[in-house]
This record gives C-alpha cells, structure tokens and sequence, in this order.
C-alpha cells in the first residue's frame, strides 16, 4: 500500500516519469553498495534481533511519510530522503530475512515449500494492497496508507518477539575484508549461483522495471486513476500467487532449473505483449502472465541457491543475491524512467522484454550444470 500511494503521490505532485524512476533509485540502491558487505555481519551476528531493529525502523520511516502527507508538508526531496532512508534499512533487512528463512524451517526437505509461502504470504499482501490503496487514494488520499502501513509493523515485531528460534552457531569474527571476499569467491566461483545471480541482475534492470512505470500506462494509455492503477498492480500479484502455489505443489527442486529460463522467456514476451495493448482487460490478462511466470523464475532461484549454498556462507551469499535482485533494481528504474521520458512507456517495456528473454536464453545454455549440481546436493 505504501509504495502504491508514494508512486502515485510522486506522479501527481510531478507528471514526470523520470521523477518516478528517481523515487526509484533512492529507495533501493543501497542494496546495491551495502547488502553485500551487510552479509558478512548477517553470518557473525544474531539475525533475529537484527530483524526486530529494522523492522522498527521501517515503523518508524511509515510514521514520520504519513505526518508529513497529513499535514501537507510533503515534498518531491523529503520522499527521496525517506526512500533513501527505508532503502539503507532494506539493505540489512532483506538478506538477514532471506537468511533467517532457513533458521525457522527445521528440515531442510521443506524448504522449497516454505520459500514457495513466503512468495504466498508476500504476493497476497501485494494482491490486496495495490486494490485497497487505490480505493484509499481516491477517497482519503495517499497519507492513511502510510498510516495504515505503519501500524501493521506492531504485529510484525510483536511477532518476532514471541518466535522462538533454535540457537545458530554464527561464522567466527576474522578480517571482515577477508570474510567479504571468501563470500564473493565463493558466490561467483561456484557457476550454479554464479548463472542464477546474473540473470537475476539483468530480470532487475531490464524487466522487473516494469512497476515504476505502471501509474503511466494507468494515466496516459488507459486514461484512469488510482483504482486503474490499484487494478494493474493487482493483476501481476493475481499471477504471482497462482505461481507460489504452482511452485509449492513441486517436493522436488531438480526440476526447477528449466523452469527459471521458460519462465523469464514468457515475462519478457508478455511486457512486450502489454506494451503495445489498449484495451484494459486483455492488458490485466498479460499482467497475470507476466505476474506468474516472476514468480516462478524468482521464487526457483531463491529456492535452489538456498538450496546448493553452504550454511557458513548463507548471510554472504544471499546478500549479493540480494545486490542482483533488489540493488540492480534502482539502475532499472532510472533507466526506465529516462527511457520513458525520451520514446515513452510503452518502447521502453518493449526492449526491456527483449532482454529479459536474451537473458533466458543465456541462461538455457548453462541449465545442464546446474542441474548437476542439484543433484549432488540432493544425492546427499
């Protein structure tokens, strides 16, 4: 709900695509430059109690956006600085979650399953939010979403409080260079996750974009508002939901290999496809394609690094996959958003599909040795 209402706020307040774009690039470029020397802290240190602290921080950055929209103080500076703050938060949050994951599945046989509900659980608060917000938009405005998103962060850290989590035994403190570079030997001399992390990179400049620029296709190709809009992002969490459950009916990870190359194939063809539609429903259609095959190439890639990645290095690890997932992003966004501004939304989803199924296609080509090294970990 959050970010449907900063996005649409910012292209109220600007009419400006590339402004957009730098909403964009504020809040997530940090992922880019810290989260990968965030991980090594994420192995040596408690990552429970690192969770309860940032998620009270981003409390704490809902709070202070929904004061200042409420009281009309709000400007296009104060909602990048907040995004820059909420991003440097995300950059300790998201690897120290995406390792904290395995910590509560306690076998590790269920782990497919229980990255497949976690997509769940997130894409069915991005079905919700996105209809919500944009009803809320239209009838209060954008700051009772702020509201309404910090205060769900009482429940969240409520939660973490009363978990009860098996002790860890964290990495040994050494060198933090040292460690920095063992993680990325390891990361990028191992070719199952050195393949999974660059397509990750080029879905996250490329394709993943795509949500910056849909209040410009909502405004200016289907001529409608918040609840256009709302109903967009909704459609793309319809698919991603029905790919959570696809994936989770799957015990098995050696199969999800080809399926992380099929599925970014069918994204980058359905972006294409809905740059060049105007008629609303066939557009919400290629949004449930496009929204389900994300899904399953990135909640595969999630499952089978977590899968193959050695426990010690998990933090460091996910940290750059982290960097390629979320850190890319921003350079996306700007580049969407520039792009957008000089031959318009609709090219600009256009080459970014092409990409995305060029990236498949590379993928394909490494698909055999990534299989095998599946199979070794499931052999043992």
């Amino acid at each position: 709900m959050q970010t449907i209402a900063m996005s649409w706020l910012v292209y109220r307040m600007t009419n400006s695509p590339l402004i957009l774009g730098m909403i964009a690039f504020s809040s997530q470029i940090f992922a880019f430059f810290l989260s990968p020397f965030i991980g090594v802290f994420v192995d040596r240190y408690n990552r429970h109690r690192i969770l309860i602290i940032t998620q009270s921080l981003s409390m704490l950055q809902a709070f202070i956006l929904f004061f200042l929209a409420s009281k009309s103080l709000i400007s296009v500076g104060l909602i990048i600085a907040l995004s820059m703050f909420l991003g440097i938060v995300n950059a300790i949050d998201i690897p120290t979650r995406q390792s904290f994951i395995v910590e509560m599945v306690e076998n590790k046989k269920d782990l497919a399953n229980a990255i497949a509900l976690n997509s769940f659980i997130f894409n069915a608060a991005r079905l919700v939010g996105p209809s919500v917000a944009g009803m809320l938009i239209a009838i209060t405005g954008e700051s009772v979403c702020f509201l309404i998103n910090g205060l769900s962060y009482i429940a969240v850290i409520w939660a973490l409080i009363k978990m009860q989590v098996k002790p860890r035994q964290p990495a040994q403190r050494g060198d933090v260079l040292k460690d920095f570079k063992e993680g990325f030997s390891y990361t990028f001399g191992f070719l199952p996750i050195k393949a999974i992390l660059f397509l990750t990179a080029v879905a996250s400049l490329t394709g993943m974009s795509y949500a910056v620029l849909m209040p410009v296709f909502a405004v200016n190709i289907f001529g409608g508002g918040p609840q256009i809009y709302g109903l967009l992002m909704a459609a793309i969490g319809i698919g991603a939901i029905v790919g959570t459950l696809y994936l989770a009916s799957h015990k098995s990870v050696l199969h999800l290999a080809n399926k992380i190359w099929v599925a970014s194939a069918i994204f980058g063809a359905s972006l294409i496809v809905f740059s060049f539609s105007h008629v609303i429903w066939f557009s919400l259609l290629v949004l449930l394609v496009a929204g389900f095959s994300m899904m399953v190439q990135l909640a595969s890639s999630n499952t089978i690094v977590q899968t193959i990645v050695d426990d010690n290095k998990r933090g460091r690890v996910m940290s750059f996959y982290t960097m390629c997932f979320m850190g890319v992003a921003p350079f996306g966004g700007l580049l969407s958003g520039y792009f957008a501004h000089k031959i318009g939304a609709p090219f600009t989803l256009v080459l970014g599909g092409f990409f995305s199924i060029a990236g498949a296609l590379l993928f394909a080509a490494k698909s055999k040795q990534l299989k095998e090294a599946l199979l070794k970990v499931h052999m043992a």
